[in-house]
């Protein structure tokens, strides 16, 4: 059995994620890579793609997602809104539809309280009502309803929207521009002429276990446990999965802790190098990588979970310094004047080396928004985006 230290795994996690070297050009390179950046806010996601992307601007990033149509948000992983590749659409809808949320209740609409007739008229009606249209959330409410009923406003007007999500897996709608501070929705062969529908999907399993082995090349070595809290799985479901890819898996040991890395990536562990990144709320690296007390340290844990939304969510819910793997401080950002003022509020030394680094950080992040980037130091007091 292959014996490692964290400071190895560090080290390929960030290579994976493309945060110790950002690629250059296609903006869904990484995307794929990282199975999906979340966006359930908009402009962290924008910021996670434009993080691994040398030169990136989030102009760029909105143009891919709304003009080129290359990426496409929907709601994915965790029944959450992600950023995937467009021509990798059909393949995550069918993942999600493998063991899905609404399992015990055995079908989608009886988990919404809908019969089988209900749920059916309810997907035909959101199909019409985007047959060429940008809908917002009132306007598709208003749509539907005058197909199917009354009672299909209420269910899409309330509850964040919940009854969206099966109708997103079963391809028939993704998310579209915002327009103004509203959200919309298109339906994905229209919008970008995907075929994704149920029937025009690969197999569920299948995909799934695609899913499962890009998760493993990118957050590897993984337990069962750290897959079934990425992918939503109940553990039993999570250690069959792996267990069912045979002699594709191997066991390592990291210090002590055994987990699992694909066979023939077993090997490939590079040199660790330093790096330092500012990175947004819900990065993809922080939510994958396990175990939780080595990504997020114990002091750490203690200072983001006594700030703001940290205290439900975690160090998911700030903007991290991350540093060699690390979450080592949170930052915040203020776009005022032309300018994008950030502060830093560092849980370790910085020596010079690393307080460079973090200057070209910063003047990076402000390339990004297009604006000159100011940087301070200092502990943060409230939560900004």
């Amino acid at each position: 059995m292959n014996s490692l230290t964290w400071d190895q795994v560090h080290a390929r996690r960030l290579a994976r994620h493309h945060l110790a070297k950002p690629v250059s050009g296609d903006l869904r390179k990484p995307v794929r890579d990282v199975c999906g950046v979340q966006a359930q806010v908009a402009a962290a996601a924008e910021l996670a793609i434009g993080s691994r992307v040398r030169d990136a601007t989030r102009e760029q990033v909105r143009a891919e997602l709304y003009d080129d149509k290359r990426l496409v948000k929907t709601y994915s992983l965790r029944g959450t809104l992600h950023v995937h590749a467009a021509d990798e659409l059909a393949l995550w809808l069918a993942a999600m539809r493998w063991k899905p949320y609404w399992r015990a209740k055995g079908s989608w609409h009886a988990h919404h309280g809908l019969t089988a007739k209900q749920g059916e008229s309810f997907v035909d009606a959101v199909r019409e009502a985007l047959d060429g249209e940008c809908l917002t959330r009132e306007e598709l409410a208003g749509e539907v309803s005058g197909r199917v009923g009354a009672w299909a406003k209420d269910k899409l007007t309330s509850n964040w929207g919940e009854l969206l999500r099966p109708v997103a897996y079963l391809g028939v709608l993704c998310f579209g521009p915002v327009r103004g501070a509203k959200v919309t929705y298109v339906r994905p062969d229209r919008w970008a002429g995907l075929k994704v529908e149920l029937g025009e999907q690969p197999d569920p399993e299948e995909s799934a276990m695609e899913i499962i082995r890009r998760y493993l090349r990118a957050y590897g070595p993984a337990t069962h446990q750290d897959l079934a809290r990425w992918f939503a799985l109940r553990p039993p479901e999570a250690r069959e999965a792996l267990e069912s890819l045979g002699d594709e898996i191997v066991q390592v040991e990291v210090e002590g802790r055994r987990a699992y890395v694909l066979a023939d990536d077993e090997s490939r562990w590079p040199s660790p190098a330093s790096c330092l990144r500012l990175l947004p709320q819900y990065e993809a690296y922080v939510l994958g990588s396990g175990p939780k007390e080595v990504v997020v340290p114990k002091d750490t844990a203690g200072r983001v979970f006594e700030h703001g939304r940290g205290r439900y969510e975690g160090a998911v819910a700030h903007q991290i310094m991350l540093v060699d793997g690390v979450v080592s401080g949170m930052w915040e950002r203020k776009e005022k004047g032309g300018k994008v003022e950030i502060k830093v509020e560092s849980f370790v030394e910085l020596d010079s080396g690393r307080s460079e680094e973090l200057e070209r950080e910063a003047e990076r992040v402000g390339r990004f928004y297009g604006a000159e980037a100011t940087l301070s130091m200092g502990r943060l007091t409230g939560r900004k985006r």
